[in-house]
């Protein structure tokens, strides 16, 4: 039985440690040390529920431990006992204000009644580098292992985490505030929280590890925080950008696995199942991003090409030239080796396979796609698609060797083997 319930532990931890750290944090003014009372809460549970059983809310359990070891903490740390009572008076009501608030919930009392933005700004503050920003809020708001983050940004593991001790430790020093920022200070923030956000839901929309393609949850927590930027800088195309894009993207989630969770492919999805709704939504958040006349940033060209394959009624449909189009736009604005990995797909659909490998094979000595697993893939795909089932093959294996997915290893080795038989 206990393997079943570490299972279940770690299960419920993924999704609520960041509202349960955003709370803590908001106590105690002091985001490492959030994370360390939630991590106990954590251990507590490993310890408690296969020994005493499950609790009938796993959730509310771990908020409530982690909640009452921070009014432990902020006891101890009272320098007069006469204050007691008023520290616990004061404490009780930051509980009651902290409570986390339910995923559609709007803005409130404060500039933003939200303790998970509150969160993400602070780990994005400007004493921090950019990699840092993004290593600290992917562990604190998207619950990412240390091996994740450094998957997700291209970069070694032991990098991340010296950057996260370095992040917490800067926060600490110079006793940063956890609160949302002025408006005067958003601009030089934005970028930073924005580029977190994506990577948030890139993690969710494919997940570099683990036995599930995509994490759902992941997506819609990475959603629902864009939506609130969105209110809280209307007037800044790239947020609106970004949320078309997640809304897009978002629409083909439950398209993208089969019955038993198994990857499809977006060529092959099933595309009544695409979520009209949210497409809708992506669609006139992109209109708000160029009806504010400032032209489309990375995110919006992004939230362009997803628009192309949302209006295609079947995959035969789909205006690839236009989408090879705005991606060498993307590279023009925002230069990177995915992107022109990206580019050469687009490329291979539009012009045909040979000139998508032509410009794919420009990547081979790429040291930021060394074992990036999309690019043997890509390779493999446009290979298998010129006859040369041989190469081919040996490149769907070589992806399924790097990649950490195990629904997409198994997919991978199945368009190896499918090399084979034809």
């Amino acid at each position: 039985m206990t393997e079943p319930v570490h299972k279940v532990v770690e299960a419920v931890w993924r999704i609520e440690s960041a509202r349960i750290i955003a709370v803590l944090a908001r106590m105690l003014q002091e985001v490492g040390l959030a994370e360390e009372l939630a991590q106990d809460a954590l251990v507590a549970a490993l310890e408690r529920w296969p020994r005493d059983g499950m609790p009938d809310n796993p959730a509310a359990w771990l908020m409530t431990v982690a909640k009452n070891r921070a009014l432990d903490h902020l006891r101890r740390r009272s320098l007069h006992a006469q204050k007691e009572g008023e520290l616990t008076y004061e404490v009780e009501n930051q509980l009651r204000d902290a409570m986390p608030e339910e995923p559609d919930a709007q803005l409130d009392r404060d500039d933003i009644g939200d303790d998970l933005l509150r969160l993400i700004f602070v780990s994005c503050h400007p004493l921090l580098s950019t990699d840092a920003r993004v290593a600290l809020t992917l562990r604190l708001l998207g619950g990412l292992s240390t091996d994740e983050i450094a998957r997700a940004c291209l970069v070694p593991e032991p990098t991340v985490a010296q950057r996260i001790v370095r992040a917490k430790r800067t926060l600490l020093e110079a006793r940063v505030p956890f609160e949302v920022p002025r408006a005067s200070e958003l601009p030089e923030r934005m970028a930073s929280v924005l580029q977190v956000v994506y990577l948030i839901f890139n993690e969710g929309y494919a997940a570099t590890s683990g036995p599930n393609w995509t994490r759902p949850a992941l997506c819609e927590e990475a959603l629902r925080l864009g939506r609130i930027l969105a209110e809280l800088a209307s007037g800044e195309p790239e947020v609106h950008g970004l949320v078309a894009l997640m809304e897009i993207q978002s629409s083909r989630l439950a398209a993208r696995v089969g019955p038993d969770g198994q990857p499809v492919l977006l060529m092959d999805q099933d595309r009544s199942r695409w979520d009209q709704l949210l497409i809708r939504r992506g669609l006139a958040a992109l209109e708000r991003a160029a009806a504010l006349g400032l032209g489309l940033g990375p995110y919006g060209l992004q939230a362009a090409i997803a628009s192309c394959h949302a209006r295609a009624l079947t995959p035969g449909e789909t205006d690839w030239a236009r989408i090879a189009a705005l991606y060498d736009a993307l590279a023009q604005v925002a230069p990177s080796a995915v992107v022109e990995l990206n580019r050469a797909v687009a490329v291979s659909m539009a012009y045909g396979p040979q000139a998508g490998l032509e410009l794919a094979d420009t990547l081979l000595s790429e040291p930021t796609l060394k074992h990036y697993h999309l690019l043997p893939s890509v390779r493999g795909d446009m290979l298998a698609r010129l006859g040369r089932r041989s190469e081919a093959r040996a490149e769907f294996e070589r992806a399924a060797g790097l990649t950490r997915n195990a629904r997409e290893r198994e997919l991978l080795l199945a368009r190896a083997h499918g090399c084979l038989e034809r």
